[in-house]
């Protein structure tokens, strides 16, 4: 299932992380790890933020996709399913099918 997953680093986590180089290697290995369909990295209310589409195929696979940020940096993290367009039109068409 096609997931957001947001990752909020609150200032002083990152702050650390920066000037002790864990924030750049924790974000490659798990990007390298995930393998992403997209990452975007931003600020959101005063954290630094990832956006990170990732496809979960086991529900067990969250504690790994999780851990590293919650260890790494304290993060507050969400995971959300995401539709692209073709799943939209996928899931409109079985809607209209059972109505």
């Amino acid at each position: 299932m096609r997931m957001l997953l947001k990752i909020s680093i609150p200032a002083a986590q990152g702050n650390r992380a920066i000037k002790d180089g864990s924030l750049a290697s924790i974000m490659e290995k798990s990007l390298a790890e995930l393998k992403p369909e997209a990452a975007y990295f931003t600020l959101d209310k005063g954290d630094r933020t990832a956006f990170i589409f990732v496809d979960v195929k086991d529900i067990t696979a969250i504690p790994s996709i999780c851990e590293p940020f919650f260890f790494g940096f304290e993060a507050a993290i969400s995971m959300t399913p995401v539709m692209d367009a073709n799943d939209l039109r996928a899931g409109l068409k079985l809607m209209m099918q059972k109505t």
